[in-house]
């Protein structure tokens, strides 16, 4: 299943062997007990990482 956060798309899928979902996205990989929470995490992992390089720029100037 792809879903999209802004222009970036998120790949969820089943995980072999273990209970639950995983979702990657951008280097960045997640896992969720369901589809729907995957995603979220995903949500949450982007925004983080976007804050870092926005902090890392500014320090950086």
């Amino acid at each position: 299943m792809i879903e999209r956060i802004g222009h970036l798309k998120v790949e969820i899928f089943k995980i072999k062997n273990r209970k639950g979902y995983a979702a990657v996205c951008f280097d960045h990989l997640t896992e969720g007990s369901s589809a729907h929470e995957a995603y979220k995490r995903m949500v949450k992992a982007l925004r983080r990482s976007n804050n870092k390089d926005l902090t890392f720029n500014e320090n950086n100037v």
